[in-house]
């Protein structure tokens, strides 16, 4: 088995036990959203992936949103709803994850420091949901439940990244026994 295979075996265990055991919250659909969400934000250059016209990464939510609107630096529709799809992932990764970097992330001189990341999040997955024709229509439905529940992904999230820490210390004493014995 690859390796990519491997870890998205093991973040659908992780999502699945957090949300259909522990939270009763069944919907194949948001598991297998947020099962390819864990498995594609293990490399950070996904985390990054968004660039600005010079090529370097976007790393504040505030510029992307530049780039998410027709108006200002989006050069397409397409690119308005796969950025605003980024924000929504980028976001609710943050707060669900490692919610401990967000005082980081907004610290006060960063262009973040008055982007609420939950309320961005919501209206991000929002506004993809809305482009709900063409290739599209079977998705709009998970965006909006995406926005609608967003609160709901954090404490999923939260109890997955619990699951993990859990098994890391697990591996270590096992490691730490066969070191002694």
């Amino acid at each position: 088995m690859m390796a990519r295979e491997a870890l998205e075996q093991l973040f659908r265990s992780l999502v699945e036990r957090a949300f259909v055991l522990s939270m009763r919250w069944d919907d194949q659909q948001v598991i297998d959203y947020l099962t390819r969400l864990l498995t594609e934000f293990a490399h950070i250059d996904n985390l990054y992936r968004l660039r600005d016209l010079n090529g370097r990464p976007l790393e504040e939510v505030a510029d992307m949103l530049y780039y998410a609107d027709v108006r200002l630096g989006a050069q397409s529709f397409y690119q308005e709803r796969e950025v605003h799809k980024h924000i929504g992932d980028y976001t609710l990764f943050w707060t669900g994850v490692y919610p401990e970097a967000i005082a980081r992330l907004r610290a006060s001189l960063r262009k973040d420091h008055l982007v609420d990341y939950v309320k961005q999040g919501k209206q991000s997955y929002y506004i993809v949901s809305l482009f709900d024709i063409g290739e599209w229509r079977d998705e709009a439905p998970l965006f909006r439940k995406l926005s609608e529940n967003f609160e709901v992904c954090v404490q999923g999230l939260h109890a997955v990244r619990r699951q993990w820490e859990q098994m890391a210390q697990e591996s270590f004493r096992q490691f730490q026994h066969r070191l002694e014995g």
